[in-house]
C-alpha cells in the first residue's frame, strides 16, 4: 500500500512560518533553533520589519530557471517555424528547378517561381490543411522534377497522418505520381530522364521521395505521442498524489477536531455547569464571585474551542457543524463575533478580577487596524496574561499598547514573583504566538527582564493603496 507522508504544524490553525522576516534594532529571542532569514536590501518599515504586500510571493526574487528559458525559446521556434518551412522548400524548389539542386528545368521562369510560390505557401500552412503541400509536391515533381517539395510532403505526411488508411492513400497516391514521372521524364529524355526513369534511379528517388522522408516522420510523430502520453501521465499521478495527501490531511485535521471536541469540550463543558450551580447555590458572595468569573472563563474558552474546530473542519474539506452535547447544554452560542483590539480590556479585567495587579497603558493615537492584526494583538496579550497568572501570580504587570505609524507594539511585563513554582506548562504558547506574528511579518521579544517577564511583539500594518 503506498504512503503519503503529511505533516501538520504546530499550532494546527497556523501554516509554516515564512522564510525571512524583516531586519530591526531590538534584539529578538526565539524560542526555537529555526531562525527566520532578513531579506537582503529589503526595505524596512517604521518598526524596522518589511510589511507584507500582496505580491509577495516565496521564490519571487530567484532569477528565472532553465526550464522557463528553454519554454521561452520553444515557443519563439513554435512561432516562425512556418515561415522557416516556407522558405526552405520554396527556395528549395526554385534551386532545384534552376539546377543549383537538382534538373534544370526548361519551363519559363515565371511557371517555376509560381510551383516555388506555391510549395512554399503550402509548407507554411501544412498545419491547417494538410492536402495543398501534397498537391503542391506532386506539381513541383511532374512538373520541375523538384525534389524538396515531395521530401516535405512525406516527411508531414509522416508525422500527421494516423491510421491505416490514411497512410495507404498518401502511399497509393505517391506511387501514382512517381510512375508518372517516370514516363514524363522517358518522354522528356535528357537529364531528366536519365535521372528519374532509369530503372535504378526510380527506385532510389522512391526511397529517397517518399520512404526515408516517410519513416522519421512516423518515427518523430510516434515520439512526440509516447512523451504527450507520459506528460499526461505524469500529470494524472501528481493531481492523485495530491488528492491522496489532501485526503489525508484532511482525515486528520477532522480526528483531531473531534479528538479535541469529544475530550476537551467535554471537561470544560462540565466545569461550566458546576460553576453554574455553585454560583446559585453558594451563601458567601466571595464564593459567588468566584464561581461566576469561572462560568464566564468556561464559556469563553468554549467560545474560542469552537472556533478552532470550525477552522479544523473547514481546512480539512469537512465544514460539518459541531455536534451538539455539552457545549450547547452550557448555552454556548453558534456564532460569536471574534476578539480583537477592542476585547483587550476584558482580557486586563478578568485577569484584575482573578487577582493580578495589572496596569493598562496606551500611547501615541489609536486607528483602525486590520481584524488580523486585532486578534494577534489580543491573542499576544491573552497568552502574556496566562503565563503570568501560572507562574507570577502575586507579580505587578503592566500591559502597554504603542500604536505607531505603520504598526502597533505590544508590551506585556511582569515583575518580580515571590511565589514559588508556578503552575506547570508545555512552552508551546509563546511558540504559537511567535508564529502568528511572524504571519503578519512582524516579531516577538520574550524573555527574562530584571528579575520578571518580558512579552513585546512587534506588528506592521500594511498601509491603505
Amino acid at each position: 500500500m503506498e504512503q503519503v507522508e503529511y505533516r501538520i504544524h504546530a499550532p494546527m490553525l497556523l501554516p509554516a512560518r515564512p522564510a525571512a522576516i524583516g531586519r530591526g534594532s531590538a534584539r529578538v529571542h526565539y524560542l526555537s533553533s529555526a531562525r527566520p532569514r532578513a531579506v537582503s536590501g529589503a526595505p524596512a518599515g517604521p518598526l524596522g520589519v518589511r510589511p507584507r504586500r500582496a505580491g509577495d510571493r516565496p521564490g519571487s526574487a530567484y532569477p528565472r530557471s532553465v526550464t522557463s528559458s528553454l519554454a521561452g525559446l520553444r515557443r519563439t521556434v513554435e512561432r516562425y517555424r512556418p515561415l522557416g518551412l516556407a522558405v526552405l522548400v520554396g527556395g528549395g524548389v526554385w534551386y532545384s528547378a534552376a539546377g543549383a539542386l537538382g534538373v534544370r528545368s526548361p519551363l519559363p521562369g515565371v511557371l517555376v517561381l509560381a510551383v516555388a510560390v506555391t510549395a512554399g505557401w503550402a509548407a507554411a500552412t501544412v498545419h491547417r490543411r494538410r492536402w495543398p503541400l501534397f498537391v503542391a509536391a506532386a506539381a513541383a515533381w511532374l512538373l520541375l522534377a523538384a525534389w524538396p517539395a515531395p521530401v516535405a510532403a512525406s516527411w508531414q505526411a509522416g508525422l500527421r497522418l494516423r491510421g491505416r488508411r490514411r497512410l495507404g492513400g498518401f502511399l497509393a497516391g505517391a506511387a501514382l505520381v512517381l510512375a508518372l514521372g517516370v514516363l514524363i521524364g522517358r518522354a522528356v529524355g535528357g537529364e531528366r530522364g536519365l535521372t528519374t526513369a532509369t530503372p535504378g534511379n526510380a527506385i532510389a528517388m522512391a526511397a529517397w521521395l517518399v520512404v526515408f522522408p516517410l519513416v522519421v516522420g512516423l518515427w518523430i510523430g510516434a515520439r512526440r505521442d509516447t512523451l504527450a502520453a507520459l506528460r499526461d501521465r505524469a500529470a494524472r499521478l501528481e493531481r492523485e498524489q495530491e488528492a491522496r495527501a489532501e485526503r489525508a490531511r484532511a482525515e486528520e485535521r477532522a480526528r483531531i477536531a473531534r479528538e479535541m471536541h469529544d475530550v476537551v469540550a467535554h471537561r470544560v463543558s462540565l466545569m461550566v455547569v458546576h460553576a453554574g450551580a455553585l454560583e446559585v447555590t453558594a451563601a458567601d458572595p466571595a464564593t459567588v464571585e468566584a464561581a461566576a468569573l469561572i462560568r464566564s472563563t468556561g464559556r469563553q474558552a468554549l467560545t474560542d474551542l469552537r472556533e478552532v474546530l470550525g477552522v479544523l473542519r473547514q481546512a480539512g474539506g469537512a465544514a460539518e457543524p459541531a455536534p451538539a452535547g455539552p457545549a450547547a447544554a452550557a448555552g454556548l452560542p453558534d456564532t460569536a463575533p471574534l476578539p480583537g483590539l477592542g476585547a483587550v480590556d476584558d482580557l486586563v479585567g478578568e485577569s484584575r478580577a482573578a487577582g493580578l495587579r495589572v496596569q493598562r497603558q496606551d500611547e501615541g493615537t489609536p486607528a483602525a487596524v486590520p481584524a488580523t492584526v486585532g486578534r494577534t494583538v489580543y491573542r499576544v496579550v491573552q497568552e502574556a496574561l496566562t503565563n503570568v497568572r501560572k507562574h507570577a501570580a502575586d507579580a505587578e504587570v503592566t500591559v502597554r499598547l504603542r500604536h505607531l505609524t505603520g504598526g502597533i507594539e505590544v508590551t506585556v511585563r511582569n515583575g518580580p514573583s515571590t511565589a514559588g513554582a508556578g503552575l506547570p506548562g508545555a512552552g508551546l504558547g509563546l511558540v504559537g504566538l511567535r508564529e502568528r506574528v511572524e504571519l503578519l511579518g512582524g516579531r516577538l521579544e520574550a524573555g527574562p527582564r530584571d528579575g520578571g517577564f518580558l512579552v513585546r511583539a512587534l506588528i506592521p500594518v500594511e498601509e491603505e493603496r
